[in-house]
């Protein structure tokens, strides 16, 4: 089984993947040097990362044809311990970051995805797109005629030549023929040399210069928790995204795990955290890239392009890679949300809307996701609180009535269970019977007890029936109106 899964993942699909690899490459290269300057680094440093971490992650991953490198999400987190601490920090950082992740995935952190709704999944992409093509605009600042026809020149094949043949990544071809063209005809474009100068070496390992003591450690912890929280969400979702785009499945925990390997692997080599990229995950994709191999190759290619082709690939055209970014943009972006909104339920729109807003005027990613999830678990609270149901009866003598509780009773409704009951009725028993029933919290054993020492007050005999092992389970533990001194405890409840 191992082998067979080894060769599907790395052997079935080698020419696309290879030339997907190649058109990933060239488009990490602008990227890796932006988060490194938004970091307050070196350019080798994001080069270097994007290199190391998408050839770790193709092995030790979990989901082939996902792209991780350098990430704008992560470079933000990092500026401030870069001004404060320097470089070297950083590392140190990064190399922790690695050992939160590992520990992450083998604590099986990746399971949690199931907690994320499709409506926050759709804001997260639609947001992602937004925010990608708005990284393209300042391109266009003070750009002339020449930028604007290369990039419609370069959309135009992008998006015509699959038309006529699919033999190679239209992305590709667009990004060879626009730098033949600014060569050919010496056009006055931004290139990928005016962003800042390129490794000419290959990586060397550099183990972190500081001081390792405790003083270290309280300065890089905060920093690496957040670059871990941040790092293995982006990656999560990344790789659903990818799941959904390829039909295929992934494993969660072992993305966890592979992330951290990843990031350990680039700190000591002199490159900054990072994560998975849903734009270059979108590309290589889109190129068809389908396997591992595409994700070794991105890696590879990067390195080669960088040591051996530097001259060449500092000569390609800006436009070039904005029409490729400016394609991933509209690629990622679901338009049949716009649609769904008038189909799908209110609440299931508004946490769409929230995740989108949040996450394009904070350029937060983990904070968009996070209001996303916290409403979609506000809106079900409130729809499964309305679910429950006290219904009761008297028995012939009019001496004892039976309350039947039937729903989830947790902290959305427990108020509302407490105000189904009669109090100042005149009979001698109450029987709660609560076979239908659960009890999923402190509050809901709360209310439990509120409702028993109640009828208590007034006298009246209660009798609690029908609890299942669990709600049993949390009652002994939590409750008190069966214990010792209850009553004298009531105006606390």
């Amino acid at each position: 089984m191992f082998s067979k899964n080894y060769s599907q993942e790395w052997f079935s699909n080698i020419r696309a993947d290879l030339l997907a690899g190649l058109v990933v490459a060239l488009a990490l290269i602008p990227e890796a040097i932006a988060f490194s300057s938004i970091a307050g680094v070196d350019p080798k440093v994001g080069l270097y990362a994007s290199f190391c971490i998408a050839m770790v992650t193709a092995f030790f991953g979990g989901r082939p044809a996902m792209i991780s490198a350098a990430t704008g999400a992560m470079a933000l987190l990092m500026t401030t311990l870069v001004k404060e601490h320097g470089l070297q920090y950083l590392l140190a950082a990064t190399l922790l970051t690695g050992v939160f992740q590992i520990i992450a995935g083998l604590a099986r952190i990746g399971d949690v995805m199931r907690f994320v709704s499709k409506s926050v999944m759709t804001g997260f992409v639609n947001a992602l797109a937004i925010l990608i093509f708005m990284a393209q605009l300042p391109e266009f600042h003070g750009a002339g005629l020449p930028m604007y026809a290369m990039v419609a020149g370069a959309l135009a094949i992008i998006y015509l030549l699959p038309r006529v043949t699919k033999a190679v990544p239209s992305p590709l071809v667009a990004i060879i023929v626009m730098t033949i063209i600014a060569i050919v005809f010496k056009l006055e474009v931004r290139r990928v040399g005016d962003l800042g100068a390129l490794p000419d070496a290959l990586p060397v390992f550099l183990w972190p210069q500081v001081p390792w003591t405790l003083e270290t450690l309280w300065i890089v912890l905060p920093y690496s928790a957040g670059l871990a929280c941040v790092g293995l969400l982006e990656s999560l979702l990344t790789a659903q995204i990818v799941d959904e785009m390829t039909d295929t499945p992934s494993d969660k925990n072992r993305e966890c795990s592979g992330q951290g390997i990843a990031n350990i692997v680039a700190g000591l080599f002199g490159g900054m955290a990072g994560c998975a990229m849903i734009g270059q995950s979108v590309i290589n994709v889109r190129s068809g890239g389908r396997g591992r191999l595409s994700t070794f190759v991105a890696g590879l290619f990067l390195l080669i392009l960088l040591v051996v082709l530097g001259p060449w690939v500092r000569q390609i055209p800006m436009p070039a890679l904005v029409a490729v970014m400016i394609m991933v943009s509209i690629g990622t972006f679901s338009w049949a949300s716009f649609g769904n909104m008038r189909l799908h339920p209110k609440s299931s729109s508004l946490v769409m809307i929230a995740t989108v807003v949040v996450v394009v005027f904070t350029h937060n990613l983990a904070l968009g996701v996070g209001v996303g999830v916290l409403l979609s678990a506000l809106f079900f609270a409130r729809k499964v609180a309305h679910f429950l149901r006290v219904s009761s009866a008297l028995d012939e003598a009019a001496t004892c009535r039976t309350y039947t509780v039937v729903g989830q009773l947790f902290f959305a409704s427990a108020a509302a269970f407490v105000r189904e009951f009669d109090f100042k009725e005149g009979v001698a028993k109450v029987r709660l019977d609560v076979t239908h029933a659960h009890f999923w919290d402190l509050t809901a054993v709360a209310s439990l007890d509120k409702v028993v020492l109640k009828f208590r007050r007034e006298g009246k005999e209660v009798e609690v029936l029908g609890l299942n092992e669990a709600s049993a389970t949390l009652v002994d533990r939590l409750g008190t109106h069966d214990k010792p001194g209850a009553m004298d405890d009531i105006l606390t409840h």
